[in-house]
């Protein structure tokens, strides 16, 4: 899934009204497993001014930045992470933790070909799953506007319970944010 889709996934089921620092610690949880590939993206493309093509079909399959996914997605780290903050009955970091989860466990059902080492270190096992959520190789031309359509639902679903105007200001960026890398995507290949 994209970021924006795993931020409002994670919004929708973890964040509460009235619990700001719950909220954002959903959201976050929902985004983190992202920023390292962020970051690594944007450098490589502005600072470093690397074509995409070398970015994303050399550079994203590397030993170094496969590390660094086996890491960031890891679904050990995530689980450990979510039993302790349930035993210990902490809420920010129970949605930080179960949102971080559900982010490693969806992308571990929906890349195939750009699938990551999310066992390691127990196994360098990578999942290839039959469904991408972006290669038309595998179905994504189907998956694709199906996370587009569950984020514009979730955005509905957050629209309710949030009142405030940066609450929605966000919600319409995210919707921006969701809909922008189709559009990317289409432009560079």
């Amino acid at each position: 899934m994209h970021t924006p889709a795993h931020m409002f996934v994670g919004a929708a089921l973890f964040a509460k009204a009235g619990r700001p620092a719950v909220t954002r610690a959903a959201i976050l949880g929902g985004l983190l497993p992202d920023v390292p590939l962020i970051l690594m993206v944007g450098w490589s493309l502005w600072v470093m001014r690397l074509p995409p093509g070398v970015v994303f079909d050399r550079l994203y399959f590397s030993d170094a930045w496969q590390a660094v996914f086996a890491i960031d997605h890891n679904l050990w780290l995530w689980g450990i992470g979510a039993a302790l903050a349930l035993a210990l009955r902490a809420p920010v970091a129970t949605a930080f933790t179960l949102s971080g989860l559900l982010h490693a466990v969806t992308d571990f059902l929906l890349h195939h070909d750009d699938a990551r080492r999310q066992l390691w270190p127990v196994t360098d096992w990578v999942f290839q799953s039959p469904v991408s959520y972006w290669d038309p190789a595998h179905y994504g031309r189907v998956v694709g506007p199906l996370e587009l359509l569950l984020c514009a639902a979730l955005a509905v679903v957050l629209w309710r319970r949030f009142a405030g105007k940066t609450a929605r200001a966000w919600i319409i960026l995210g919707l921006l944010a969701e809909a922008g890398p189709p559009i990317l995507f289409t432009l560079f290949h």
